[in-house]
């Protein structure tokens, strides 16, 4: 580690060039300490209150074993809750109550209108590993066409890094970057480079390039194969990082392409005004210490190298080795070493592909899980900030509620059987405790609606109010009823990780074809099984319980038409033509958008 590196490392949570403001010198430390206590004790307090009504009602008959294991788990599936609800608060003030946002949560951000022209390297940078290579070329081919356009391209170059262990799809990557490089004349800035072990995963890949390539640029872009981002976007950012040179890493806010399969668009609706508040609020006391999401960002390369190299973890797969999800380990090294790590919370011009099934989405989220839980192992690791720490945790909590929630969920029969022994039990708190949760639970997408409907042509960029809230009602029934599928997969993933289970990294699907019946049943059988008992038993305990139970519960009984449906290949090309869950860019595509769908 460089000697300035060990001088910020040892510095207290947030000093950098000096010990009254950030590294970048942009935001006091005392404001963000400040905004910091504020969301810790308005958290804390919602929390502790929660927790008090929950203990009341568990403790109403007398303690129980299932009550004491339902209370433990309200208090582990909680606090990811309460953290959206508060984030989304603040951010939805800040939107529409601040006089000027992004100068509070991103004061760098000016630097990107200034016409100075760019005197630093950027190398941008297309993993790949068993993708489709005309695909993602040409996605890369847009990002250069749209950066030309802006006339800073001379300095950018761009870098095609396969760990891809097929033979066909290697030859077809080595005729795409070939064919690419004759048809621009431009083959000093485009490399290939293939690997012929995966070592690292990503993250090796990544460093890979550093070390062959880094000496000669300043920064680097990382794009994932399903990755878009618009040249006026790049260059701002580019300029940011130039202005700046203790900006680390700089993330910009990702959102969903225009998409024709059915599950991708609703689930990117809900993504797209609910980000928005969201983001907006945790960037605004997260601050320099932001996340990284390893794509679409800005990184500087010489801190990367020098500080950022990854830990081999203690002990054996899946939970020891290599560290899987590497993006937020780097972001807390890279702030370890005196540099920011900041979020952009502006939407536009960062566009990725989400999954286009249901399955797919569950395997992506596995991927993610396993990552995140390698970070139990690194809550300790020497010199990280405060702040790094807790980012750490968050993605853990991310997905250690989710098999509190089923557990408390599988226990929902006994606890009504108990309630009904109970002399007159507290119908009314139970009611309302299930009311708050789901009400903060919901708070991301309840802003971002909010958001929508207080500006200006907010709605009509989602094609007008009346499929605004159209639009708005598939998703929120959607999304209880795809949360619980997840909650169940990941449950079942979870326990085999305690049994050495691991997931395959690999290629992804990109395109909707369809769920056949039979692959539903094969992969959401238990689901299936763990709604029907369940509800069962409810029904024959408590009808009325039953029916409150049903945001929870009826995602597990439909999950197999759920899934069919959502993957329809033809219900999204219906719900295309009405422009149901449409996104801003389905109703006015930006060019880079029209140019990778044909349609410029």
């Amino acid at each position: 580690m460089s000697t300035t590196a060990q001088q910020h490392a040892a510095e207290p949570m947030g000093q950098g060039t000096n010990s009254f403001t950030s590294p970048t010198g942009l935001q006091a430390i005392a404001t963000l300490k400040a905004r910091r206590r504020l969301v810790i004790a308005l958290n804390v307090a919602t929390y502790l209150v929660l927790a008090a009504l929950a203990w009341k009602l568990a403790a109403w008959n007398g303690w129980t074993i299932v009550d004491a294991i339902m209370f433990v788990c309200f208090l582990l599936g909680t606090p990811w809750a309460v953290l959206g609800f508060w984030n989304a608060l603040i951010g939805l003030w800040l939107l529409h109550g601040a006089k000027d946002p992004i100068a509070d949560v991103a004061p760098y951000a000016a630097a990107g209108d200034a016409a100075t022209p760019l005197a630093i390297r950027t190398a941008v940078l297309l993993t790949l590993r068993n993708e489709d290579p005309e695909r993602a070329l040409k996605r890369l081919s847009v990002v250069r066409e749209s950066i030309d356009r802006t006339g800073e391209g001379e300095a950018f170059s761009y870098f095609i890094l396969s760990d891809t262990n097929k033979a066909d799809v290697a030859a077809a990557e080595e005729q795409g970057v070939a064919r690419w490089r004759e048809e621009t004349g431009a083959g000093d800035r485009i490399v290939y480079r293939r690997r012929i072990d995966n070592k690292g995963f990503k993250a090796g890949n990544v460093r890979d390039f550093c070390e062959r390539w880094g000496n000669d640029y300043e920064l680097m872009l990382p794009l994932d194969a399903d990755s878009l981002m618009s040249g006026d976007v790049i260059v701002r950012m580019a300029r940011m990082m130039q202005a700046h040179p203790k900006l680390g890493i700089l993330q910009s806010l990702v959102v969903g392409m225009p998409s024709s399969s059915a599950f991708a668009r609703i689930f990117q609706f809900g993504m797209r005004h609910g980000m928005r508040s969201y983001t907006m609020g945790q960037a605004w006391w997260t601050a320099d210490c932001g996340p990284f999401w390893g794509h679409n960002a800005f990184v500087r390369i010489k801190p990367f190298v020098e500080d950022c190299d990854l830990p081999m973890l203690p002990g054996k797969p899946p939970l020891g080795g290599h560290v899987l999800s590497h993006d937020q380990v780097e972001a807390t090294l890279m702030r370890k070493a005196g540099y920011e790590v900041r979020v952009l919370p502006i939407e536009g011009g960062s566009w990725e592909e989400n999954p286009p099934t249901m399955l797919d989405f569950a395997q992506r989220d596995v991927r993610w899980c396993q990552g995140n839980m390698q970070y139990v192992k690194l809550l300790d690791y020497p010199g990280l900030l405060p702040m790094s720490r807790f980012q750490l945790l968050w993605a853990i909590l991310m997905f250690v509620g989710i098999p509190a929630w089923t557990i408390m969920i599988a226990l929902l029969p006994f606890a009504a059987l108990h309630a009904q022994s109970a002399p007159a039990f507290p119908a009314s708190l139970a009611a309302g405790l299930y009311i708050a949760f789901f009400a903060m639970y919901l708070m991301p997408k309840i802003a971002g609606l909010i958001d929508a409907v207080l500006t200006r042509g907010g709605m009509a960029a989602y094609g007008g109010p009346l499929r605004f809230f159209a639009s708005a009602s598939i998703e929120l029934v959607f999304s209880f009823l795809q949360g619980a599928v997840s909650t169940i997969r990941t449950t079942i993933f979870m326990i085999g990780l305690l049994f050495g289970k691991s997931v395959i990294w690999g290629g992804q699907n990109r395109d909707a074809a369809g769920i056949s019946f039979m692959t539903a049943v094969e992969n959401l059988w238990p689901q299936t099984l763990f709604g029907l008992v369940v509800c069962g038993a409810l029904y024959l305990i408590s009808p009325t319980v039953l029916l409150w139970s049903l945001p929870l519960t009826a995602g597990y009984i439909l999950a197999v038409p759920f899934a069919m449906l959502t993957a329809s290949p033809a219900l999204g090309r219906w719900m295309k033509r009405a422009g149901l869950c449409g996104i801003p860019e389905d109703f006015s595509a930006p060019q880079e958008i029209a140019t990778v769908q044909g349609k410029a």
